[in-house]
């Protein structure tokens, strides 16, 4: 079988990694497209995977539209080169177009309610529009939910372990707290009005007082007072070991807390209203689990993670935390690899898909 993934952010290999790597050894054909976004194509050439870039890429709402048309030629192009089985793919309707033009079973995936534009730009087209069972919206009768999150394919303990080689990286001595910001474009189409840390100083100034400060962003060079330099393999691990997580960047604060390390997120809309409501990772998370906090300022943000940091037990209660979590959530990786294998068949005997919820 051939299967075709488009990889357009670096959370996207984090999240395909382990599945590409069972369906190999399946004896599957595997064929990756992916755009130079961040560190995708470092992590990619970490793995050992061979890739296809596709160039375009625009910030701007009329940019993306554009841009959207050139992802389906291009899509379109190595599709009907490569006649894959299934593709995959996570946000772009692109891969849901093109399945539909050619006669290809697509997997849409999102976790991300927020993104009504992409999520209804591939509901008529995709054979599969595939979320976590704590989605909030219903996406209509291709909608199949699972027992998990994106994160934990590539964070679930039977494929990772950290690695604490990290901290001999940067020269953090054991028993040292730091705590990991992660910063944000806000380039997404599901980013706009969207705010985050807003007195940058003073914010970084209140979190010294604790420990050493880590800001994950393109801005940040490992030349910045707060920037560093390790290999982008090892950012979960510098994660696992963090004292916290508080930041801009949805995907790391899911990561975070499913890492065990308490987590915050930073960020508001339009109208000054934190996003985390609309999220059901996040609500999920916080309410269900007690893992990651969310808040629209930094303010009431910096309060919690005072709360957190003057607690010396707060590390060892997201542990006891997260193994909880495990034990209620399904083995990603192993669930979509067998949903994959069997959508073609599926497709062809025209059989209901089943929903996958444990």
């Amino acid at each position: 079988m051939k299967v075709l993934f488009q990889i357009g952010h670096p959370a996207h290999v984090h999240f395909f990694k382990n599945i590409i790597g069972e369906l190999k050894r399946h004896g599957h054909e595997v064929k990756i497209i992916t755009r130079k976004k961040d560190v995708a194509i470092n992590l990619l050439e970490s793995y050992g995977f061979e890739y296809i870039i596709f160039k375009h890429f625009s910030t701007s709402l009329k940019g993306k539209a554009f841009d959207l048309l050139l992802t389906d030629l291009f899509l379109y192009q190595v599709a009907k080169k490569y006649r894959p089985d299934v593709m995959i793919a996570l946000g772009s309707p692109g891969i849901a177009h093109v399945g539909w033009l050619l006669g290809i079973p697509s997997i849409y995936f999102n976790d991300t309610e927020d993104a009504h534009i992409a999520n209804n730009l591939a509901k008529p087209f995709a054979t599969v529009m595939l979320t976590p069972q704590c989605f909030k919206e219903e996406l209509g009768k291709k909608h199949v939910r699972f027992n998990g999150y994106k994160e934990l394919a590539s964070l679930h303990p039977n494929y990772f372990i950290p690695d604490p080689s990290v901290l001999e990286d940067l020269g953090i001595k054991p028993g040292e707290r730091y705590i990991v910001v992660r910063r944000i474009s806000y380039d997404a189409h599901h980013d706009i009005g969207f705010k985050g840390i807003k007195k940058e100083d003073d914010f970084y100034r209140e979190l010294e007082k604790y420990g050493r400060i880590l800001v994950s962003s393109e801005k940040y060079s490992e030349h910045n007072k707060y920037g560093y330099k390790i290999a982008p393999e090892k950012f979960h691990s510098l994660l696992a070991y963090a004292s916290l997580y508080i930041g801009e960047g949805g995907t790391t604060t899911t990561e975070a807390a499913l890492l065990g390390t308490p987590a915050i997120h930073i960020e508001s809309d339009a109208q000054g209203k934190a996003t985390g409501n609309t999220c059901g990772n996040f609500l999920e998370l916080r309410d269900m689990y007690k893992l990651l906090y969310f808040f629209p300022d930094q303010e009431t943000a910096l309060k919690k993670a005072k709360e957190i940091l003057d607690d010396n037990n707060s590390k060892i209660d997201w542990k006891r935390k997260r193994d909880l979590l495990l034990s209620d959530k399904i083995d990603v990786t192993a669930w979509l690899t067998d949903f994959i294998e069997q959508l073609p068949e599926h497709v062809k005997k025209r059989q209901k898909i089943k929903p996958g919820t444990s």
